[in-house]
């Protein structure tokens, strides 16, 4: 016995269908092709995400080292203006 159903204007028989396999199902082809191109996708973002992250690390490794050198050379200074920027915070915040 064959049983045809239609669901918003979809005919959903199940004649001819074999599940989901991906043999004799038209559907299944555009679903591969899909899957596929969302997983090329997700791998581009990966490799320009893990490449973001080693310069952003390198930039911190790099301006550390520069921020630590200031502080050996001119701690007074420093100080001086961790001090300004406090009390313009604070300043900002009332």
């Amino acid at each position: 016995m064959e049983t045809t159903e239609t669901i918003s204007g979809m005919n959903t028989g199940s004649t001819g269908s074999t599940g989901l396999n991906g043999v004799g199902s038209p559907a299944s082809g555009t679903v591969q092709k899909v899957a596929q191109k969302a997983h090329e996708t997700v791998d581009k973002l990966e490799q320009t995400l893990g490449s973001s992250s080693e310069t952003v690390m390198a930039w911190q490794q790099e301006y550390g080292e520069m921020a630590r050198e200031q502080v050996r050379a001119n701690p007074l200074t420093v100080v001086a203006g961790a001090f300004a920027v406090g009390y313009l915070f604070a300043k900002l915040m009332r």
